[in-house]
Order: C-alpha cells, then structure tokens, then sequence
C-alpha cells in the first residue's frame, strides 16, 4: 500500500475525529505565534497564583517544536492537532452551582484516551505522536486558535463560532508536518459582557485575567483561606465559575452536550456535604473532578456558600463545622454562621 500524503493524513484524522466523539478539529504549525509577552509578565507579575506549574517548563511551553525531541535535545515536533468536545447542558437546580465542565465525570479521562487513538494513528503513518489533555506544558487555547478553532475572547477562553465556549480542549503533538488550518479572526469586536458580568472584575483588562481575583481559581486552585474581600462575590458557587462563559453572545448556538460521561451526577445538599468524612467526599467524587478539591477544601466552600444562601436551618452543622480541627474549615464556618446571623437578626429589625 502507498505511504499516505500528510494532507491525506489530515483527512483521515478528521474522520477519526468526528468517530471518537468530538466537534472540532484543526492543526496549527509549532511556529504558530503565542502571547508571549504577555504571559512572561503574567508570570512575573504573579498574576497565576499559586499555580506554580506554569512557571515550570516553560522552555517547551513557549517552544512548542521542543515537546516532542531526539535523546540529544533535538526538537522534533512539526504540527499540533487539536480537539473540542462541546460540554454545554443546563446546570440541576440546587443551592449551589458547579462549573458545567465538572457536572459528570473527569474530562481529562475521557478525552485522553481517545486522544491516544489518534495518537496510534499517527505512529501507524510514520509519526512520533503525544497526547494531552490540559497536562503538558502547553498554550492551549492561543495554539487552538491558530488551529482554527475559534478566537480568544476578552475573557482569555476560546469561543468556536458555533459551540460557542462550551469548547474542552484536547492536543496531539506529532512530527508529522501536517497542512495548518488558517485561524479565525477575533469576532468579539465591541462587546465587553465578560468582562462586565465578573463579580471580581478578575479580567483586568481585554484579554487580560489575574487567576488571583478569579473565582475559578479561588475556589479550586486556591488552597488557603478565600479572601474575606471575595467571600460574599462567590455567591452561591461551590466549584469554580461560569458567569464570564455564560454571558457570550456566541453561546446562541450551543446545544446540549452529547458526551454521556459528562452528563451531571446528583450531589447532595451543601448541609451533608459539610458533614462528610474521607470515605464520603471518596465514594461520591471518585472519577469527578470535583475530587481535586480534596475534602477540607469542599468544606470551606460549602460554608462560604452557606454563609451567603443558607437560613437558620444551616447553623446547627455550620457550628459543628467551626470545631473542626482544620483552621481553614473552622475560620470559614465561623465566618458563615455570623453572615447567616447578620442576615437573621436584619430581617428581624425590619419586621
């Protein structure tokens, strides 16, 4: 049988594609441009937090040719494939909201596999091929719009013109020189909802977004106490923060996610949630990526939560919650129970 062209290489990955479930497909060249600028003074500036990896191999992460390289060093990647999966479903009606990427099961486990298929396809056509889904030290959505996939919005996330920005994000990196696919130019023109709608003003400026005031980034990433300055902005959030995504007028397209895995499981109320033990928090977030909070961190969230929404009911495990052994637990719940006991005795003075 006669060795394939790349650009017929190319067509048979997009069929692939379109079989292992995913929406969006394009290739962009290693050269493709970065923010690079940018993102050596966000980091410089600390505007990451505490997010330390992103300091870290940054060597390959602004030189994409070098995430694939002969045992001498030499770089060896030539093209960066990219995937979307739309995760866009209405979120259940609860106390409390979870970012629509974290309703179902871990997208990081569900996308790679099917990313290393694509992978093996590769290999079977001659190329050096390596798959990742948000675990390499890549520029992801800069490089996903060069590919074609979309445009940066003003929030920094990628909006695709029909999936809106309900777009998870997964990349193959190969040695194959594979035909690039031209970006899309920014289409946001003047619109400012993001950036008007964030309850932190966390994006600072167009396309500009300091982690440390963004509630995404508080409530996951963040590992100490929340702020006393951002408390009563998380609202009812329990992991992460959608308002930013939701607001983009490019969402009038979006449809329902057709990905079952991702698809919301039940959670319980945030009262029995802040009574969990290990083997609880274990059992109903095992394979979530609600599971990357560990334990004391979910607490400290669902006490925030219910220092803004909760009612007298709340306080008899919010006060058992405040003799917990962990600080950041106890500081929380202590703070939630004057919150709900401001609110209480306000309603009684107005009556």
């Amino acid at each position: 049988m006669a060795a394939l062209s790349n650009s017929e290489i190319k067509e048979l990955l997009r069929e692939e594609v379109k079989r292992l479930g995913f929406e969006a497909f394009g290739v962009a060249a290693v050269e493709a441009p970065l923010r690079r600028e940018y993102f050596e003074r966000w980091i410089a500036e600390g505007q990451h937090g505490n997010m330390t990896w992103m300091e870290r191999n940054n060597d390959r992460r602004l030189a994409p040719e070098r995430l694939l390289a002969a045992p001498e060093g030499e770089p060896l990647a030539r093209s960066l494939i990219f995937v979307g999966m739309n995760y866009y479903q209405a979120e259940p009606p609860r106390r409390y909201r979870v970012a629509k990427y974290a309703l179902g099961r871990d997208y990081h486990n569900v996308m790679l596999k099917r990313l290393r298929k694509l992978a093996e396809v590769l290999r079977e056509h001659g190329g050096e091929a390596r798959a990742y889904v948000d675990t390499g030290p890549i520029l992801e959505k800069p490089l996903a719009a060069q590919a074609g996939l979309g445009w940066q919005g003003k929030n920094t996330l990628l909006i695709h013109p029909k999936k809106g920005t309900w777009l998870l994000l997964g990349v193959v990196v190969t040695t194959l020189n594979l035909p690039a696919d031209e970006p899309h130019h920014d289409r946001c023109g003047t619109c400012t909802a993001c950036m008007d709608v964030c309850p932190t003003r966390a994006i600072t400026a167009p396309y500009q977004l300091d982690a440390r005031r963004c509630l995404a980034y508080l409530l996951i990433e963040h590992q100490g106490p929340i702020p006393e300055e951002y408390r009563v902005a998380v609202g009812n959030r329990l992991f992460g923060c959608d308002d930013c995504l939701d607001v983009c007028p490019w969402n009038k397209w979006a449809e329902e996610t057709r990905e079952e895995a991702l698809r919301a499981r039940e959670y319980p109320d945030l009262g029995v949630m802040l009574a969990w033990t290990e083997e609880d928090f274990r059992t109903n977030t095992q394979g979530t990526p609600m599971a990357r909070l560990k334990l004391p961190r979910l607490k400290r969230n669902a006490a925030i939560v219910l220092g803004n929404v909760g009612t007298r009911e709340d306080l008899a495990v919010l006060e058992v919650a405040a003799g917990e052994a962990d600080p950041v637990v106890a500081e929380h719940a202590q703070w939630a129970v004057g919150q709900i006991r401001a609110r209480l005795m306000a309603q009684e003075n107005r009556q």
